[in-house]
Formats: structure tokens, sequence, C-alpha cells
């Protein structure tokens, strides 16, 4: 796509891929995603910020035939999606220095194999001057990678932040228009790659407080001509209190774990907690781990399979554990034909990233009767009240 004016002398490269329904070969992307460049010409020196995926290279590079001069390219992140292309661009412009953080320098060198002579690293905070308009570089360590940074141009007071505030979603137009859909796609985007380092950007929402910040542009999905919409929303998402919430993720071969289940949600339910639920059997993760973002509770509902978890189960066991969710209470429910500790163990074995309580396992063997569904009711009110006691709101 063909470069967009979105202030003087700073343009957007967006190049959308629409159809690409897959990104690591693990997140589903219901709405595909979108890989922004941008090139800021100032009096003296130009610069590009960020490429785009490598498969988008014909695209790119021809758009490139457009720039008479590059002095200056900018890797804010080191993953491919975004940086893939540099090597075409630093052969097309043979004198332009690559920018970036020393940490990037060696990822870059790893990943690309760009020679050592083509880096200019930066500094947190250091400037650069391209003719009035002035480039500050923020460190932002952890936002997804350990080299990660941003890029302020203070002219303007625009913030390129590549996948910080960034969102999978493929959309005509530059900027943030349908602020629900917007919406979904950043926390989706949030929960399954940001939240392992919540806290770490928690640090760094601080460090961008000085800053008159009035456009953010990421190098997926919209710009936000508001920065408001998305800071607000991060401040929700990377809060440590939980909502009164629970996940409960499962799946029933025969249905009768289908049976707790139901049960369960009704009791949860009637004492005003909400509950999302999902069939792992059929369920989109990514709805999975949008829900986990701000659940106090996850309930994990499990048939016992060959004297272990139901592997549907363990899976989201182990996307939880990876994502780390500031939850902080964890439950296990299901049936089984025999051997249900071992479910139990392994299940628990697989969140030690997890900082939760156990507040309770209910199982039994084959369909649930009477007594299993007074503990299930039990376990309800044990939630609820761990709930009410730690002030969690809805």
């Amino acid at each position: 796509m063909e470069a967009q004016k979105i202030k003087e002398n700073v343009y957007s490269y967006p190049y959308l891929d629409a159809n690409r329904r897959l990104f690591d070969a693990l997140i589903p992307l219901p709405d595909g995603t979108s890989y922004n460049s941008y090139l800021i010409t100032g009096a003296d020196k130009s610069v590009l910020i960020d490429t785009a995926d490598p498969k988008m290279h014909e695209d790119f590079l021809s758009n490139l035939k457009n720039i008479p001069k590059l002095d200056y390219m900018i890797a804010n992140h080191a993953e491919q999606d975004h940086s893939g292309l540099i090597p075409k661009v630093l052969e097309q412009f043979p004198d332009a220095k690559l920018l970036c953080t020393e940490k990037g320098k060696g990822f870059l060198i790893d990943l690309l194999a760009i020679p050592e002579a083509r880096f200019q690293p930066v500094g947190d905070g250091e400037t650069l001057d391209l003719g009035g308009k002035t480039l500050k570089f923020i460190h932002t360590p952890w936002v997804h990678w350990p080299e990660t940074m941003v890029t302020y141009l203070e002219e303007d007071k625009i913030l390129f932040s590549c996948d910080f505030f960034g969102s999978h979603l493929a959309q005509s137009g530059l900027f943030a228009k349908d602020l629900d859909k917007v919406y979904e796609a950043a926390k989706r985007y949030y929960a399954e790659i940001m939240m392992p380092f919540r806290t770490q950007i928690q640090k760094h929402m601080v460090k961008l407080q000085p800053y008159d910040i009035n456009m953010i542009a990421p190098s997926h999905g919209p710009i936000y001509p508001d920065p408001g919409f998305i800071m607000d929303a991060y401040r929700d998402w990377i809060q440590d209190t939980p909502k009164n919430e629970v996940v409960l993720a499962y799946v029933s071969m025969h249905g009768s774990t289908k049976l707790m289940v139901d049960r369960l949600v009704n009791k949860l339910s009637e004492e005003g907690v909400t509950v999302h639920q999902f069939d792992l059997a059929v369920t989109d993760i990514g709805k999975l781990a949008i829900s986990l973002v701000d659940a106090a509770t996850i309930v994990l509902g499990v048939p016992t399979v060959h004297g272990g978890p139901h592997p549907q189960v363990a899976y989201a066991a182990m996307l939880a554990n990876a994502l780390r969710p500031k939850a902080r209470h964890v439950a296990l429910i299901g049936s089984y034909g025999w051997g249900e500790k071992a479910t139990i163990d392994k299940l628990v074995a697989a969140i030690p990233n997890l900082k939760v309580d156990v507040l309770g396992t209910v199982f039994h063997k084959g369909l649930p009767r009477e007594d299993t569904y007074e503990r299930i009711d039990q376990l309800a009110a044990t939630i609820a009240g761990k709930h009410r006691e730690n002030g969690y709101q809805n």
C-alpha cells in the first residue's frame, strides 16, 4: 500500500494481511492483521520506522522506490514480522544506519545476519535531530522481548510503539474507528502477547507519563488519534486486582463433567459471580485468553483419560501458565473412570507460574450424584466467598 500522510512529513505504510488466520503457528487471527511502517522526513535527514512481514516484500520494496534518500532505519523490535525486510532495505539504501537498542543489535545479527557495521545503537532517552523533527528513543524491555523500545516524535507528539498498544486487526483506513471492535482486538492482542509481562508494562506506563502523547502509531493494527482510549484500556488490564469473574474451561467426553460444569455455573451466577465458560473442544483460545485478563478464579473441568487429564484441558492449563494472568484462585472439577489423583496432581503441576490458591477439587466416578452436587454447591460458595472477602468487583 502506498504511503499515507498522518502528519506533515510523517507517513504510514500500512500493509494489510486480511486473510491471515494464524500467527506464530499458534495465535488465531479472526480479523487478520496489518504491518505498519512509518517514514519521517526532516529538513536534513529521513528515517524509516520498522518494516513488514517478509512475505510483503514485493509491495514494500516497490513503495520504497519513491524515497530518494534514507539516512536511518529504526528497529523498535527485532521480531521478524517487523524486522524481516530490514536486510532488503539496507541493501537498497547502502548508506543508511540501523538504530536499535544494544540488545536489539545482537538479536538482529543473530536472526537476520545484518552486518555489525550497519548498526548505530541508541541509548535510553537518546535523541536524534532530523531537522525540525526530533526523535527520542525510550527503552521498554520485555514489551514483549528483552530488546524492545518505542520512538517518540517530539514536535508532533507521536509515539511509534511497535507491538506496545498494538492489535491484530486488518481494517480499511489508518485510524481506529469501530472502537468496540478495536477494543476487543487490542485486548486479545494484550492477552496473548503482552499479559505475561504485565509487571514490566506497569513500569513502562509510568515511564511514559511525562510525555505529551497526541497519537499512538503501533506496528500492528490501527493508529490511535485519541491515545487515551488505548492507554486507559491498558491501565485497566494491567492493574493488580482481578474482577469478580470466573473462567471455566472444560471438556466433557460423555456428559458427566458437563453436568458438573452446568451446576457450578448456575450456583456461581446465583452468588453474583460472572462466569465465562469455554468448551475446549470447540473454543477459540484467543477468546479464552481475553477472559483470563480479568478473572479472579480459574476453574478447569476435566475428564480423566488414560489415568491423566484430558489433553485439551492440560493444554489450557499450560496456556494459562504461559500467559500468567493475575488470577488469585484455581479449582478443579471432573469425572473419571479411575485415577483422579493423577489428573489433579498433573494439572496443579502444570501451572507453577500462577500465584494461586487451590480452593477445592470435586471429582466423581462416572455420573455425578446428589452428594457430588452438594460438593459443587459448596465450591461455588467458597469461590464467591473468596471474591467477596477480597473485594473483587464486577
